[in-house]
Order: structure tokens, then C-alpha cells, then sequence
């Protein structure tokens, strides 16, 4: 766990939460380490890609790494397209989840810069103000603790990623390592739920065209029935 250093105050709008904390510690002193550690952490890992991958497909892994912070891009469409275009479903999958843990760490290191990002600090600022009626609206959250946020994860929805996890997490308490724990854990298994089944059908199509949309129909049917049983408590993030 990253050592504990002297908290800070959050950022000008945050009074204006009825729950929100006042003060929230810091766990890298320098705010130009904060903001830049995510950023080189993920260049270092587009820029690896090309000691794996011929230059044309690590420009398409970074391609699609960008448009997977462009909502509504999320592991569900994103992986798929990466097989498509020839990528290991293993690296597609691998991907995703390096891109959610590093963004979940952007997240709780520069909480105080977020809110003053276009979009990402409006969206923000919301979903912390009603952050209490989350908690109320699913209450195996708190029962379950990191493995609900894990769980919260795995959920297909939007929101329930890089950005929405550590929120959830500090709301109910949680330390920075066991968000990030929670994150990587519901993640993979998302990842790996998409990436296999966007795998299998692609392979399916060139030998088996009818097999292959009967496992899309199952994979569809399954992801629409987590939707459904989910909707009304995920219709808001």
C-alpha cells in the first residue's frame, strides 16, 4: 500500500456535497507525479505492444485503446473490433483491464483535478452527490464489500468501469488497494467473458456459420438478461 502522507483539502465544490468528505489524504505528495503516473503508465503500455506486435497492429491496439475512453466504447464492442482487425483475444482482454486498473488509479490519486475535466467532472460531481441513494439502491454493495464492487465490475454497464468503481468504492469505504483489487478482479472476469465469446464466435463463423449464431444468440441472450435484471438500479450512472 502506498504510504500515508499529511490529507489535503479535496477541491472548492466539494462542501457543496452534503456527505462528501472535506479532506481526503493524499498518497503521492506531488501533484505533478499524481497526474503524469497514469498517463506514463499506459504510453509504457502501448509502447511495449511493439516489442510484441508487428507496428501496424500495435497502431491498432492504440487506436482502439484511445477509443475505449470515448463513450459509449466499452469492453463489449471494443474487444470484439480488436479480434476483428486481428488481434489476440488474450491481448484484447489483457488490455482493457490494464486500461481499467490504471484509470481507477487516475481516479483516486486526482480526484480533486477530476472534477474540473469536461464531461468527466459534470458526471462526476453527479454521481457523488447522489451517492447515498447508490449505497440505498443496492444494498448487497455494502454487504459484500470489495468483492460486491467487484462484482459491480463485472456489470456491463456504463459507469461501472475506471470511473464509477473508485467511486463506489470510496463511498463505501474502502482503502485505495482493495478498490484497485476490485477493479482488476471484475474486470478480468468481464474481459475474459467478452474476449472468449467474441473469440469463439469468430472462429465458429468460417467453420461452422449456424453454430456460431447459436453461441451468438446464447452470448447475446445472457448479456441482455444481466441488463434486464439490472436496469432499473443502473439506468442512472
Amino acid at each position: 500500500m502506498l504510504p500515508r502522507v499529511q490529507p489535503f483539502c479535496v477541491m472548492p465544490e466539494a462542501p457543496t456535497i452534503e456527505w462528501f468528505p472535506r479532506i481526503r489524504e493524499v498518497y503521492l505528495p506531488n501533484p505533478a507525479i499524481r497526474l503524469l503516473l497514469p498517463f506514463l503508465l499506459i504510453m509504457s503500455y502501448f509502447l511495449g505492444s511493439f516489442l510484441i506486435l508487428p507496428s501496424d497492429q500495435a497502431l491498432i491496439l492504440g487506436s482502439l485503446m484511445l477509443a475505449y475512453y470515448i463513450p459509449p466504447s466499452g469492453k463489449e464492442s471494443i474487444i470484439p473490433v480488436g479480434i476483428i482487425l486481428g488481434l489476440p483475444w488474450w491481448l484484447m482482454a489483457i488490455t482493457v483491464i490494464v486500461q481499467d486498473i490504471i484509470t481507477c488509479l487516475f481516479m483516486i490519486l486526482n480526484l480533486n483535478l477530476v472534477f474540473h475535466i469536461p464531461y468527466l467532472g459534470s458526471w462526476t460531481y453527479r454521481f457523488l452527490s447522489r451517492g447515498r441513494e447508490y449505497i440505498t439502491r443496492w444494498p448487497w454493495l455494502s454487504r459484500w464489500g470489495m468483492w460486491g464492487l467487484a462484482f459491480f465490475v463485472w456489470l456491463p454497464f456504463q459507469g461501472t468501469g475506471g470511473t464509477g468503481a473508485p467511486l463506489i468504492g470510496w463511498m463505501m469505504g474502502l482503502s485505495p488497494g482493495r478498490i484497485l483489487f476490485a477493479m482488476g478482479l471484475g474486470a478480468t472476469f468481464e474481459a475474459l467473458f467478452f474476449a472468449l465469446g467474441a473469440e469463439i464466435v469468430w472462429n465458429l463463423l468460417f467453420s461452422n456459420f449456424i453454430l456460431a449464431l447459436l453461441v451468438l444468440a446464447l452470448f447475446v441472450f445472457t448479456v441482455f438478461l444481466v441488463y434486464y435484471l439490472f436496469r432499473d438500479r443502473s439506468k442512472d450512472l
